[in-house]
This record gives structure tokens, C-alpha cells and sequence, in this order.
């Protein structure tokens, strides 16, 4: 285990004491899963880091196969024409809410109550030869009561017996999601299957939120390179290994905090001046794979993402099989 000590050292000094908490992203380089078929569930509740506010909890459902190609949505997706494409169609759920939710009444100040539930297709075109992985996604869903965010998070706390909430009639109203993705991320240090560190960028547009992001991924452990081809790839019987993926983002709009751009009869929501416009995130965690099982637990957190508003953090499981 000596080559491994310089590379956790490295992980140690560069990770951030700010970091990532909002929208479930399967597509990062570090989750990666080399295969082009398998079905992967993830659930994150800031539960985990002792707290109920903010970004509340998230649930992602993710299903990844050949066949997807021919889904009329994925005609609508981009991909450069060298590399390796995979296919998947996810669906997921967020829920958003104040710090106080045994209150009614609106909570000025803090952050409003919001449910959004959509359909991601994407598409992931690697390129072994160049070190570089594009992923297009496209969202298409809800924003409101429609989602169901009130009813999500009631049949939670009742199965774990904590505070029902009391203000969802507050929440952002019914409206829709139309955003588009585009991810680029490219290797440029890597030593053998124990590191690999990659530049990331991305660009969301749409309904939901628009923003640009920036930043670095490492991985530390036992794995195979996530930028290689899977199907030339043997099965290990285990891979392992830690990952952190300090991020900046440059905030254009956020539905869940100023509701949608169509509806404007929502009670409550922030103001254009009160954003934060430049906000700075940070997600790690340990992932184990052990031949068709994917296993991961990770903490997320970021810094205020409006003027009033506070530093927050989520955990979260995914488990993942069949490929």
C-alpha cells in the first residue's frame, strides 16, 4: 500500500472546505461503470449531515442499454461521432425546503419550498484514444405541486417518525422543465489503475436552472481508467476507491429558488439581487465494485447560494447491478 500514500495525501491537501449539494448527476467520471447495460438507484437526504433544510433530499433512477438509442429523445441529444456511446434514460425527484418546517406561515428569508420530478435521457461518447468523455442530457418534467414533493417528504418522515412539515402550500408553483446539458471532462494525469485526475466542465440551460461549472475530479484507489473502452475490459473482482470533485459554478437562474419562468404566481421566492451568482461545491465519497455490484457512499456541500441563505451539506447511497 505504499504507492497509494502520496496519491491520499494529494486527495487530503486540494480537498475544499465548500462543496456540491443540489440535482443528482450520474455522469461524472467518477461514477463510472464499465459496461454499456446496467440499472443503478441513488438516494441522498441531507439527513445524513444532521439537517432538514435546503436541498432536502433527492431520488434518481437510472437504466442504461443499447437499445435506448432508438428512444425519440435521444435522437434530440448531441455526441461527437469517434468513441464509445452509451445510452440511458433516468428519472428524478428533488425535494426543497426552509430550515424550520414545523412553521406554516412563509419563511422571508429562507429558502422556499420546492418538488421538481423529470425524465433525463443522455448519452456518454468516450474517447480512449484522446482521454475524453462528452455527455449530453436532456430534462423534461415538472416544477410544483404536480411533483409531489410534499407528499415525498410526508411518507418519509412518518416511515422514520420525525416533524411532519407544514408549509408546502408555500411552495414554487407548477411549471415546466426543459433543460439541456453538456458535459466535457478530459484526463490529463493518470498512474496505471490507482489515479486518475481530469478536468470537468459543464453547461445547463433551460427552465430549471442555468449555470456554468468548472473543476477537477480525482480518483484514488484500485479501478479501472474511466476513460477506456468497456467492452475490451476484463472483469476485476473488485475495484475500489476514493474520489473528490471540487467544483465552481457561475449562476444564470435557479427555478427552485425564483420559481418558473412561465408561472410567476408562486407566494414566495428569492430575488434576482439576493442570488449568489458564484457559488463553490464539493462532492466525495468511496466507491467498491464488486464484479456486477456498484456500491457508493458520499458526502456533498456548498456554500450559500443566496444572500440569506447557508452553508449546507447532503449525504448519499447508490447501489447499482446488472452489467
Amino acid at each position: 500500500m505504499q504507492w497509494l500514500r502520496p496519491y491520499i495525501s494529494l486527495l487530503v491537501c486540494i480537498l475544499p472546505v465548500f462543496g456540491l449539494a443540489q440535482a443528482i448527476d450520474n455522469t461524472g467520471i467518477f461514477r463510472n461503470i464499465s459496461s454499456d447495460h446496467y440499472f443503478r438507484i441513488n438516494y441522498e437526504n441531507d439527513f445524513f449531515s444532521g439537517t432538514d433544510r435546503e436541498y432536502t433530499q433527492g431520488i434518481y433512477i437510472e437504466k442504461v442499454t443499447p437499445s435506448f438509442r432508438r428512444f425519440f429523445l435521444s435522437k434530440l441529444l448531441w455526441h461527437p461521432r469517434n468513441g464509445l456511446v452509451k445510452y440511458g434514460i433516468a428519472i428524478e425527484h428533488e425535494g426543497y425546503t426552509p430550515n424550520y418546517i414545523d412553521r406554516p406561515e412563509i419563511q422571508a428569508g429562507d429558502r422556499p419550498y420546492a418538488g421538481a420530478i423529470f425524465l433525463k435521457t443522455f448519452q456518454q461518447a468516450i474517447n480512449a484514444g484522446r482521454g475524453e468523455r462528452v455527455t449530453s442530457l436532456l430534462s423534461t418534467g415538472l416544477i410544483g405541486p404536480a411533483a409531489g414533493g410534499e407528499g415525498m417528504q410526508r411518507a418519509i418522515h412518518h416511515w422514520i417518525n420525525y416533524t411532519q412539515p407544514q408549509g408546502w402550500h408555500n411552495q414554487i408553483r407548477n411549471d415546466l422543465v426543459m433543460n439541456y446539458q453538456l458535459n466535457y471532462e478530459k484526463e490529463f494525469l493518470s498512474y496505471g489503475d490507482h489515479l486518475s485526475l481530469s478536468t470537468y466542465g459543464s453547461l445547463r440551460l433551460g427552465t430549471l436552472n442555468t449555470k456554468a461549472t468548472t473543476g477537477l475530479t480525482l480518483m484514488a484507489g484500485n479501478f479501472y481508467s474511466p476513460f477506456g473502452t468497456s467492452g475490451a475490459l476484463p472483469v476485476k473482482k473488485i475495484q475500489w476507491y476514493f474520489y473528490d470533485q471540487p467544483l465552481v459554478n457561475v449562476v444564470g437562474y435557479d427555478a427552485t429558488l425564483q420559481g418558473g419562468l412561465f408561472n410567476r404566481s408562486s407566494p414566495y421566492t428569492i430575488s434576482n439581487r439576493d442570488m449568489s451568482r458564484l457559488t463553490f461545491q464539493n462532492k466525495y465519497g468511496f466507491i467498491v465494485i464488486l464484479r456486477h455490484l456498484y456500491l457508493e457512499y458520499y458526502q456533498t456541500s456548498i456554500t450559500k447560494e443566496f444572500r440569506t441563505s447557508a452553508y449546507h451539506g447532503t449525504g448519499g447511497l447508490q447501489i447499482g447491478f446488472g452489467f
